[in-house]
């Protein structure tokens, strides 16, 4: 055998071994992790330790987490430094990466009350309530250390109750996610023995501009001496870092599912698609929203409207699917009923839907063939970044 042949079986050799490692190793999926406030921007004043201190610390152990144990995961800090960055910019950036998941990390204060404490995490939307208005009076304080601000939030004042009306009228395409994230990082901080305040949701302008799944967390109240003083130690950075990866993993986790990437998959057998209506039953939800949150006082709200109501959907499995698995695709959540010809749907016929704690979710396709389903997910994402795959028996939704 010529030298140069050996070298070639070599080559070829190393490939095949070493090739599959390195595709294994593709960051598929960004997280972006911002640490609110920075440089001239203090954020809460603690007696001994100011909120963009914390905030910074607790993002970059979180970063490190993942960077260490999620292979196929890209983390971004929108800082690394004690900076100052404009609200704006930190969604700038998760969009122009094209990221997967933005979580924005904060500590709470209030004026009054130094006993208040306990975690919280927060999705965009309308304030209920008056406390969660000045969580985000205080966040959104930050603007008018900007330049400009004026004109860059279209006039908005951060101190003006008026001006969150906006927040009212704001489609949200991904709040199912963000709830679901928002949800396991209030069940970690309670795992962990931290006072759990549960999922909430707010005007906060870092999110508001964001094009992907996004939550804002406050870690604990800096007002609150024994907090403060947790939140300062390393130990207690630490035990805050590992909660949120720990909620992070389940997240992703359940984003690796829905999108078909899991392993060992038996598709059901396959049965014939055909047009048709069908009345599937409201499903109810398969996790308990935290008591409290935003979504439970919702859920509890129109229990009884739900109960009453059936679904439309605009497509069908053959009758033969009774018993079986029926794999569709979701791709849009709307807090109210859209009619067939949305442009929100971007042209996508025969549209199905179901109601889910008040929120109407839209789905395209329908086969009891997850191979099938998988390849017609991969399709819509092109449309629909988000678009995952969920699962129906005898019309009510289950787990895969």
């Amino acid at each position: 055998m010529s030298k140069k042949s050996f070298l070639y079986i070599n080559l070829l050799f190393a490939l095949f071994f070493f090739l599959p490692g390195l595709q294994a190793r593709e960051k598929t999926f960004t997280v972006v992790i911002d640490a609110g406030h920075g440089g001239k921007d203090p954020g809460a004043r603690g007696a001994n330790i100011n909120e963009k201190e914390i905030n910074l610390a607790v993002a970059l152990k979180l970063g490190r987490l993942i960077e260490n144990n999620s292979e196929d995961v890209r983390v971004i800090y929108t800082r690394k430094t004690d900076r100052f960055i404009e609200l704006d910019e930190r969604a700038n950036i998760a969009n122009r990466n094209k990221a997967d998941l933005f979580v924005s990390i904060h500590t709470n204060a209030v004026k009054r009350g130094s006993s208040v404490q306990g975690t919280e995490t927060y999705t965009l939307g309308l304030a209920r309530s008056e406390e969660n208005l000045e969580v985000a009076m205080s966040e959104n304080s930050a603007i008018l250390l900007e330049d400009n601000y004026q004109q860059r939030y279209e006039g908005f004042d951060p101190n003006s109750s008026e001006s969150y009306i906006i927040f009212e009228f704001m489609q949200n395409k991904h709040m199912e996610q963000s709830i679901s994230l928002a949800s396991e990082i209030q069940k970690s901080f309670g795992a962990c023995k931290r006072v759990d305040r549960g999922v909430r949701q707010a005007g906060f302008l870092v999110l508001r501009k964001t094009s992907m799944p996004s939550v804002l967390v406050e870690l604990g109240y800096i007002s609150n001496r024994q907090e403060e003083q947790f939140m300062r130690t390393a130990a207690g950075q630490n035990k805050l870092a590992e909660a949120l990866y720990d909620a992070f993993s389940k997240y992703k986790k359940n984003y690796d599912r829905r999108k078909g990437n899991i392993s060992g998959a038996v598709a059901a057998p396959v049965a014939n698609v055909t047009d048709g209506v069908e009345n599937i039953p409201v499903v109810e939800s398969v996790e308990t929203p935290p008591p409290g949150s935003e979504a439970d006082i919702l859920n509890k709200k129109q229990q009884s409207a739900r109960q009453k109501t059936t679904v439309s959907s605009t497509t069908s499995v053959n009758r033969n699917a009774k018993g079986k698995v029926i794999y569709k695709v979701q791709f849009l959540t709307s807090n109210k009923k859209l009619p067939a010809n949305s442009r929100l749907f971007k042209g996508y016929k025969n549209v199905g839907f179901y109601v889910e704690k008040g929120i109407y979710k839209y789905t395209y396709g329908e086969t009891t063939d997850f191979n099938s389903i998988r390849k017609i997910r991969r399709t819509v994402a092109k449309d629909f970044k988000d678009a995952f795959i969920i699962a129906f028996k005898d019309g009510k939704k289950v787990k895969y």
